[in-house]
């Protein structure tokens, strides 16, 4: 892709948010009602999702490559003269079941091949319409968004002669908050790249993982789990980098517990992990948490935030499970989403995490938790960073932004890190914080409340 080229794909993106976009993305419903979507059935609306071959799926390694498609690359429904490559492949979803999920990949005319971006969007929804290969493809969601403005994030990597991976990190279930299926997407996505031909890329090509918020959840779990899961891809990276991490989902539901803006997304986290791990969490809820869960069964990121001013688990769960821990099956299913629990990554990482949550409306300092970015929390980030030097990996580097919360914080970061995976694929050595990170929380397993 030369210079013009990918400019035109960041000025489609400022055009079509300014000029010309508002009337088709408001034309589409993103998610209607609650009824409406629970008709939409994802994988029928787009062949291209559906594995419908001959032989079961579980016949096929994850990272096959089963489907293949070139398209134009669309902002905001606008196609750009850009071309990605979509691939439908085999992965494994939170519960080791066999799953086909869909990545893309775009090609920069300056690279040889030789080098790619992971980039894991933050996309979070609970809807798959609003994936990032939907949005790519022409698709306008108002949880779609997101996808589509990410490309002034990327525009610039594609500049610097970087091929980029897209994986819908989130798989197509939209299991939001449900990181170990993140893990294995974001891999078997960098697998599927290298199989198939038309991309380009191949079992040479050096990848460097990228993601915020959302996406750093997959950036992080592709990380931990590589080493085991993916071998191969593991020695492929250079490194990860990220920030604005979920660590400990339980300490995060009591962060954002009665806040302001962050709210939304305690239901929205619920039901991810529990449609990740078929847990039928309706029955521990009373009617008004009843009606919020499905409001949100579809919803996104966007729909959420500021919605529910002041909500608390308690106004949502019958008396008897006022404390989500009285739940053995929340108990369970958090502990599988700890990446305190997970293995430490093997190469070299970047994190960087906001603190000043109060900016957003997030007021909470609970007990053993403390502060944050106004959804994420700041010691449990501290401690993982801690954890992963005290347990072979001396090459991690940690930045705190005490001044910055969670919006804040995203343009203060990305351009440090793009800076950053420059130097790992540059080859040089990678700086380390270990030693200089302050404590953090306790990322122990949770326990089961003793219920009278």
């Amino acid at each position: 892709m030369n210079r013009s080229t990918a400019g035109l794909l960041a000025v489609a993106v400022v055009t079509a948010l300014t000029v010309g976009a508002a009337p088709t993305a408001w034309a589409t419903p993103a998610t209607a009602t609650p009824a409406a979507a629970a008709q939409n059935d994802s994988k029928a609306s787009d062949p291209f999702y559906r594995y419908d071959g001959s032989e079961p799926l579980s016949s096929y390694a994850p990272g096959d490559v089963l489907k293949k498609r070139t398209l134009d690359y669309h902002v905001l429904g606008i196609p750009t003269p850009v071309k990605a490559v979509q691939l439908l492949y085999r992965t494994t979803d939170a519960q080791g079941r066999p799953s086909a999920n869909v990545t893309t990949v775009v090609r920069s005319h300056r690279g040889d091949g030789s080098k790619a971006v992971s980039y894991q969007s933050f996309y979070d929804s609970l809807d798959p319409e609003d994936g990032p290969s939907r949005a790519i493809a022409g698709k306008v969601t108002l949880g779609g968004i997101i996808a589509n403005v990410e490309s002034i994030v990327m525009a610039p990597l594609l500049l610097k002669g970087y091929d980029l991976v897209i994986p819908d990190t989130e798989g197509q279930s939209a299991e939001f908050a449900a990181g170990p299926a993140y893990g294995t997407n974001t891999l078997d996505s960098i697998r599927a790249s290298t199989r198939a031909g038309a991309t380009g890329l191949h079992g040479g090509t050096r990848f460097g993982l990228l993601g915020y918020s959302g996406g750093a959840i997959a950036t992080n779990w592709a990380a931990a789990l590589a080493p085991e899961y993916a071998p191969e891809v593991n020695r492929q990276l250079v490194g990860f980098a990220e920030a604005g991490l979920l660590v400990a989902p339980a300490h995060n539901l009591k962060y954002i517990d009665g806040s302001v803006v962050w709210t939304g997304v305690l239901p929205m986290a619920v039901i991810g992990v529990s449609r990740a791990y078929d847990i039928d969490i309706e029955r521990y809820l009373n009617p008004r948490g009843i009606t919020v869960f499905d409001e949100l069964e579809h919803g996104s990121i966007v729909d959420a935030l500021g919605r529910y001013p002041g909500l608390t688990w308690k106004d949502l769960a019958k008396p008897e499970y006022k404390d989500p821990n009285s739940i053995p099956a929340f108990v369970d299913a958090v502990n599988k989403v700890n990446l305190g629990e997970a293995a430490t990554p093997t190469v070299p990482g970047f994190i960087g995490q906001g603190n000043a949550g109060v900016l957003e409306g997030t007021f909470n300092r609970p007990p053993g938790i403390g502060t944050g970015d106004g959804v994420m929390v700041a010691g449990d980030v501290r401690a993982l960073a801690n954890q992963y030097c005290a347990t072979g990996n001396p090459s991690i580097r940690y930045e705190q932004y005490n001044l910055l919360s969670h919006f804040g914080a995203m343009p203060y970061w990305t351009p440090r890190a793009m800076s950053w995976l420059d130097d790992r694929f540059a080859g040089k050595t990678a700086p380390t914080s270990c030693g200089r990170i302050p404590a953090g929380n306790s990322l122990a397993p949770e326990k089961p409340a003793v219920t009278n």
